[in-house]
């Protein structure tokens, strides 16, 4: 999806959001994605725009397409702030309200606790001054994703 972007797409996205560009994956199935980061303290802020591949059977957002731009949204605080890549392990949600089609949908997290290279998070996704969901994600480290020269060390696999 992040590929081959419509007019419409490209033209309600607010400022100060870029695209993130998936070339393949889920994340390019359920796209297009956008972040906006602030250059001081480099939280992040990730978003969407409620389209047809986004809707359940009532025109609006799909509760799993929610939980899984919740997932995205809060483990990014991982590599943004450790530079560790991570998986999935228990994401626990609040569901408040819903989205709408073209609801342009924000999402951050922060890191709560650490240890032994699992993180747990509690974030927030919302919609202008409506709250979506709220929650906490438990996410294990897998590896480093530091920028050296091409260079990504393996982290707890032999």
């Amino acid at each position: 999806m992040s590929d081959d972007l419509t007019e419409v797409q490209t033209a309600i996205v607010p400022d100060g959001f870029v695209i993130n560009l998936w070339n393949r994956g889920f994340g390019r199935t359920v796209g297009p994605f956008y972040s906006s980061r602030d250059a001081a303290t480099g939280d992040e802020v990730m978003a969407f725009r409620v389209e047809e591949h986004h809707a359940n059977g009532m025109n609006n957002c799909h509760g799993g397409m929610l939980m899984s731009f919740a997932d995205m949204a809060w483990g990014r605080v991982i590599s943004n702030k450790r530079e560790i890549g991570w998986v999935t392990v228990r994401l626990t949600t609040d569901f408040l309200s819903g989205a709408h089609m073209s609801d342009w949908v924000e999402g951050t997290s922060e890191i709560i606790t650490e240890q032994d290279d699992v993180f747990t998070v509690r974030g927030k996704i919302w919609c202008g001054d409506r709250t979506l969901i709220t929650g906490t994600g438990v996410y294990k480290g897998i590896r480093s994703i530091s920028r050296k020269a091409g260079e990504r060390e393996v982290r707890g696999v032999a």
